[in-house]
């Protein structure tokens, strides 16, 4: 995936990083949860009483809320250059990473960050130290 340089505006990117923030401490200060998507995602394979509803719905909202942008706006065609294979093994690694890690990189670098959390921040940049290594290795070394 490749981030469309011509028609990037630092003002939409803005606006949804202050959207995600007020989303993850409104979703703090109201359940006194962490808003991360692997925490919430994770809870819904093992099934509580009163704990599953609140989590189907926010799913659906992650899923069901592109297709409104798109039926509201001109819909942005996703350009991925890895092949099935390269995306399902990238899943895979992220979701190992996120197991072994207690969290994912929005649990983490948003919510844990701002909490000050230690362990998030050694999550954070072993996130963003395997980002770094991962494209140099695949653009520069493999390229």
């Amino acid at each position: 995936m490749t981030i469309d340089w011509n028609h990037f505006t630092p003002w939409a990117s803005l606006a949804g990083g202050l959207l995600l923030g007020l989303a993850t401490a409104a979703f703090i200060l109201l359940n006194g949860r962490v808003l991360g998507i692997s925490g919430i995602a994770g809870g819904l394979v093992r099934l509580r009483r009163h704990d599953t509803l609140w989590r189907l719905a926010f799913v659906l909202g992650l899923v069901t809320a592109p297709l409104v942008y798109a039926l509201l706006a001109a819909p942005v065609a996703p350009r991925i250059d890895a092949g099935w294979g390269t995306l399902a093994v990238a899943g895979l690694l992220v979701g190992v990473g996120t197991r072994y890690a207690s969290g994912c990189t929005s649990g983490h670098g948003v919510c844990g960050l701002s909490r000050l959390s230690p362990r998030s921040l050694v999550a954070t940049l072993a996130f963003m130290a395997a980002g770094v290594i991962t494209v140099a290795t695949v653009r520069h070394l493999l390229a």
